[in-house]
């Protein structure tokens, strides 16, 4: 039997939230509801953040409540904390994702608190969404570098997303948030990652600077990952890590996938669609966030 990758589009929230321009809630509703009928079974639709912090998303309520949900999507959020949570639950999300980093000045810089304190705001999420019956996916950021300080190395990463599985994610996304990660960094990760957990726990995020997204996931199917994150257009980066571009291009993932006989059940004539619509999007005025 060929084997199905699940692709996990996360281009409306990590994609978009990168943007400068003021993107008007109903772009956004057009693009997650063209991208509900590509074949995702999961799209990360949006963030319940702060505003302040990152005021692309301070339109999630209202994406939430005019997205039109085909039944076989699971719209997911990012919550930083149980504020955040409880938004996300009033809005009606179907899964909830949390922010961990493996390395310490990433995780002050972006985030705000230390690995441990970010542990511990997770606590009372995991508590809520166990009792509301929400899954929470874990996000690792700086699985193989920081901007801030360098080679991470694996057991910290390891460390991390053991932590977020005890406390109650069904699945950890390793990220390659400064995009620098080679096949061969990929590979000496997850030797110490499916040491001590599953490879079906386990999904790959990988950020396109150096244009080996592909090459990484590749790598990464060898140690049985059969989940990875694509952006739609490759849409993204990180405001916190300098000159990160965007994320692995959800069609560059899909097609590469096809080419190696895996099924991922997306519709690339649909993705084309969407990434018109990324397309003008991009093409925007300058009006800035602030």
């Amino acid at each position: 039997m060929t084997k199905s990758i699940n692709v996990y589009e996360v281009g409306p929230r990590d994609g978009l939230q990168n943007e400068t321009a003021v993107i008007p809630s109903a772009t956004k509703i057009a693009l997650i509801n063209i991208l509900g009928r590509a074949g995702f079974a999961t799209i990360e639709a949006t963030g319940f953040v702060s505003p302040r912090w990152v005021p692309q998303m301070a339109d999630a309520a209202e994406v939430m409540a005019g997205i039109a949900r085909n039944p076989g999507v699971r719209y997911a959020a990012l919550v930083p904390n149980l504020r955040g949570f409880d938004a996300a639950l009033e809005a009606g999300v179907d899964e909830v994702a949390v922010f961990a980093a493996a390395s310490e000045g990433f995780s002050r810089k972006n985030i705000n608190c230390s690995v441990a304190e970010s542990m511990e705001r997770f606590t009372s999420v995991m508590a809520a969404a166990q009792t509301s019956g929400i899954p929470v996916r874990g996000y690792v950021s700086c699985a193989i570098a920081c901007p801030y300080e360098g080679r991470v190395a694996p057991e910290a990463v390891r460390d991390v997303a053991l932590r977020l599985l005890d406390m109650g994610c069904y699945e950890i996304s390793l990220g390659d948030t400064t995009g620098t990660g080679r096949p061969d960094d990929v590979a000496r990760l997850l030797d110490a990652m499916v040491a001590d957990m599953p490879a079906s726990r386990l999904a790959g995020h990988f950020h396109d600077t150096g244009g080996r997204a592909v090459a990484n996931v590749e790598r990464a199917l060898d140690f049985g990952l059969a989940c990875f994150d694509g952006a739609v257009g490759g849409l993204g980066g990180c405001p916190y890590a300098p000159g990160a571009k965007g994320n692995l291009a959800t069609r560059s993932l899909v097609e590469r996938l096809h080419q190696l006989g895996y099924e991922t059940g997306i519709d690339i004539d649909i993705l084309a669609e969407a990434e018109q619509l990324v397309a003008g999007i991009r093409a925007m005025p300058e009006e800035v966030l602030s």
